[in-house]
């Protein structure tokens, strides 16, 4: 757990943000008409150039050019500098005054280190807004009935991307069994084609885009949820050890291109993009990165599907792991002109003309607003089509605590590489347990 000094009994000063008399809800949200001079900081992980950054970048943009009196300074990195930098923060308890977090775990420890403030009342001033979410949306952003964001987008995390072309070149069944996709593994590597493009250097992708799957189909999430909260199953369950080792045969199978833990995430893309990997596991996310980036060869031999079932398995077979999107953190410390003037630019950014740029960025969304066919690019229908019938199982990393999350994470680069499955989950068990206890 973080920790962050506690505030003690400050009261936080409820800002009144209807718009004029008898509305229930406003244009952007708030009723900041404050010429008042003020700097909002804000940290995002929009830094790359997939369409997503792309579109909230220019609603940051925007946003500056119509509020001059509003200074944002914004801080743009990659996930996983942005998630070490704002533990950091949170740390020292010297959070921005915005910035995009996690639901579940990381949400739960920001809002009992006191970093948070609930945006309970903002919400029920732009009722149409909160209203249009998808069922359990806010779920994962509420705390002991708090609610302390809206996702932003949402987020299948294991997704198999495959090129339709180097299969058919190559023969290859496009796997549905794990058997299958060890047998597709082996002829990709008999062709010297990369089986399966990973980077691993964040130490979150395996866990995330793969493993985290592979682990509900084998345990089935029932059990992973006791093992999360201690009560009635562990880590060193047999169930558990049989998925480490069931993820560990991709490893031994060459599965994945030499120096894997040693590449980043966008790294791992270009080799799929660049035609040497015929298949690479990701999030839904990574179609906004690939209509950005990839040729219209690779775009258009392109196609998407779950991973492959795994035989005994006591996990549901239509799943992947996922969460409902990151979200906005609103430093609690906030109050006055500038709570106003952040919760202004939540509102553009997480709001309905923010889902609607999602949406057109091809990226998912937790909120309800039809897709234009006509407007959307192919591979991003095949992505909308494909979720309709794929149910999102827990994501570990939105589950554990962050002690067990970096047990597993670092535990995986091990077992790829031929590390102890035995081992490595005492390790994640005794972290998780640690926290919890």
């Amino acid at each position: 757990m973080f920790k962050a000094a506690k505030l003690g009994l400050v009261g936080i000063l409820i800002v009144v943000l209807l718009a004029a008399c008898g509305s229930n809800s406003s244009s952007d949200g708030s009723t900041n008409k404050s010429t008042e001079k003020i700097t909002l900081t804000i940290w995002n992980n929009w830094s790359g150039q997939d369409a997503k950054a792309v579109a909230m970048r220019k609603i940051l943009e925007d946003f500056q050019s119509e509020n001059p009196n509003i200074t944002l300074e914004i801080e743009a990195l990659a996930t996983d500098g942005l998630k070490t930098r704002l533990r950091t923060a949170a740390a020292a308890d010297e959070m921005p005054d915005l910035f995009v977090m996690w639901p579940g775990a990381m949400t739960k420890e920001f809002v009992q280190g006191d970093l948070l403030q609930p945006i309970n009342e903002f919400l029920d001033q732009n009722a149409e807004w909160k209203n249009n979410f998808i069922e359990n949306a806010l779920v994962d952003f509420t705390v002991e009935d708090n609610i302390y964001s809206v996702p932003m987008n949402l987020a299948p995390s294991s997704l198999l991307y495959y090129n339709e072309d180097l299969f058919k070149q190559y023969n290859v069944k496009v796997p549905t069994t794990w058997d299958e996709l060890l047998q597709a593994v082996d002829t990709f590597n008999a062709n010297n084609i990369i089986p399966i493009a990973l980077g691993n250097k964040a130490n979150w992708v395996a866990q995330s885009t793969t493993f985290s799957t592979i682990g509900d189909r084998v345990t089935g999430t029932e059990w992973f949820l006791k093992a999360v909260d201690q009560s009635g199953a562990s880590f060193t369950d047999p169930e558990f050890i049989e998925a480490l080792k069931l993820y560990q045969e991709l490893g031994e199978a060459k599965a994945y291109q030499e120096g894997f833990n040693s590449i980043d995430e966008n790294q791992m893309l270009q080799l799929y993009t660049q035609g040497k990997a015929a298949m690479v596991i990701n999030g839904g996310w990574a179609v906004a990165g690939l209509v950005n980036t990839a040729s219209e060869e690779i775009l258009n031999a392109t196609n998407i599907t779950i991973l492959p079932t795994v035989d005994g398995g006591k996990g549901a077979a239509k799943t992947t792991a996922g969460v409902v999107g990151t979200g906005l953190g609103v430093n609690k410390k906030l109050s006055g002109a500038k709570k106003d003037a952040a919760m202004k630019l939540f509102y553009a950014l997480a709001g309905p003309d923010g889902q609607k740029a999602t949406l057109e960025s091809s990226t998912l969304i937790s909120y309800n607003l039809e897709l234009d066919p006509s407007k959307a690019n192919p591979l991003f229908i095949k992505l909308t089509e494909l979720m309709k019938e794929t149910k999102i199982v827990p994501v570990y990393d939105s589950k554990l605590s962050s002690a067990a999350v970096e047990a597993i994470n670092n535990g995986l680069q091990e077992l790829l590489l031929g590390g102890d499955p035995e081992d490595i989950a005492k390790r994640i068990q005794a972290a998780q347990a640690g926290a919890v206890n």
